[in-house]
């Protein structure tokens, strides 16, 4: 066996999936709770980006991950993969997203496909965490503010008062 066979027979996710039991519980029961986690994962992949409660969004994250994983290992001709993907996409119209549209996507990825983010809670009401799931290189607005620009910031501060002093100096020598 070459080494390039040996790559496709180990797992590559790119984030940790805990072995532990994570006793998430549902009225009912096993099949009512993955019935949710497929519902989760159909509307990440058709939304791209949803808001949910942090847990199962932590373990629909894995599920995904695996799903577009195998995907782009395997491809669309696999036959454990389309049953995989055929069992975790309830629209079947997704099917060819996740092969058309994501697989190019993520195909050089070398960090993972989805990234998860805690949202603020409402102070008065629930107090589950709450989390935002999306797929990267989604087409909606970045979560994350650009710090890049904000003069504000201490280091920023710091580079225009080193930046003014510097110009004085020079300035003074010209005079000189």
């Amino acid at each position: 066996m070459n080494q390039a066979d040996v790559t496709k027979l180990m797992s590559q996710l790119r984030i940790a999936v805990r072995p532990n039991q994570r006793n998430l519980k549902n009225p009912d029961g096993a099949e009512g709770r993955l019935l949710k986690l497929r519902k989760t994962v159909t509307a990440l992949m058709k939304h791209e980006r949803i808001e949910l409660y942090y847990n199962r969004a932590d373990e629909a994250r894995g599920y995904a991950e695996l799903l577009i994983s195998n995907a782009i290992r395997h491809g669309d001709r696999h036959r454990a993969t389309m049953e995989l993907a055929d069992y975790w996409l309830l629209e079947k119209q997704l099917v060819h997203k996740l092969f058309k549209v994501l697989v190019p996507r993520y195909e050089n990825y070398n960090v993972s496909y989805t990234r998860m983010y805690k949202a603020p809670r409402d102070y008065p009401g629930m107090y589950y965490r709450q989390s935002v799931l999306e797929l990267r290189g989604n087409p909606y607005p970045s979560l994350l503010m650009d710090q890049s620009q904000n003069r504000n910031l201490l280091h920023n501060v710091l580079l225009d008062e080193a930046r003014k002093e510097y110009r004085r100096s020079k300035l003074a020598d010209l005079v000189k």
